[in-house]
């Protein structure tokens, strides 16, 4: 029997990355690998549904790097599907942001995004198939005030999503990029103003799944989800 194939999730941790990786693994009967900062954390997780839980900055070249080689030494295919779900958020205004901090923030939505694509696209178009999904936000389409740094790293990362889709389809690598138009529900974040007004993050994985399970003839290299009772 061939072995299941791979997913990894790169900014893992209690909340939608969790469910990306009970849905893969409960519902697409795959291998999960679950890369963070601080993957002691992420032990609970691991133990329950069999993952590997790597250390990883996805700022850091040589970090993604040997993430990448670390799997080439379970399984030479690669992973089957890559999440890019690392993000960091920087809140100010425009006059009083620190650039070194701003810096910071733009490595991770930005230039970890490249990084981790880079790392998978390598190893997808050997196989000649693939799927690498980036997690959007409201911010990849609209800057709200106090925001402006985020904002760019999640433009950055949308455009990065886009380019490589328009690169990587013709060769059999789907790439999409999926805009969370909304607040995700958490235990850390409090009860929603009203049912439904947080998006539940198992829904939000099984989009995921769709989007993995997608046939080429129609593939989508975006799709945007928000809560049912949020006004446009």
């Amino acid at each position: 029997m061939a072995e299941a194939s791979l997913a990894l999730i790169v900014g893992a941790g209690d909340g939608l990355s969790a469910a990306l990786a009970r849905v893969f693994r409960a519902e697409a009967g795959m291998r999960v690998a679950l890369a963070s900062r601080h993957p002691e954390r992420l032990q609970g997780l691991a133990a329950e549904i069999d993952a590997l839980a790597l250390r990883c900055d996805a700022g850091r070249a040589e970090d993604v790097r040997a993430l990448f080689e670390t799997l080439d030494a379970t399984d030479a295919r690669g992973p089957e599907v890559v999440v890019y779900n690392a993000g960091a958020r920087l809140r100010g205004a425009i006059t009083d942001i620190d650039p070194e901090q701003a810096a910071q923030t733009l490595q991770v939505n930005a230039l970890g995004a490249l990084l981790v694509a880079q790392q998978a696209a390598r190893r997808m178009l050997a196989q000649g198939r693939g799927c690498l999904l980036f997690t959007g936000a409201s911010a990849s389409v609209k800057g709200f005030p106090q925001s402006s740094v985020f904002a760019m790293g999640k433009f950055a990362q949308r455009g990065l999503a886009q380019a490589l889709a328009r690169e990587l389809a013709p060769q059999g690598v789907h790439v999409a990029h999926v805009v969370i138009d909304g607040a995700i529900a958490h235990p850390n974040r409090g009860p929603a103003p009203q049912a439904d007004a947080h998006l539940d993050p198992t829904a939000i994985a099984h989009s995921y799944l769709q989007l993995l399970r997608q046939p080429r003839s129609a593939w989508s290299w975006e799709i945007e989800l928000r809560p049912w009772v949020e006004r446009f």
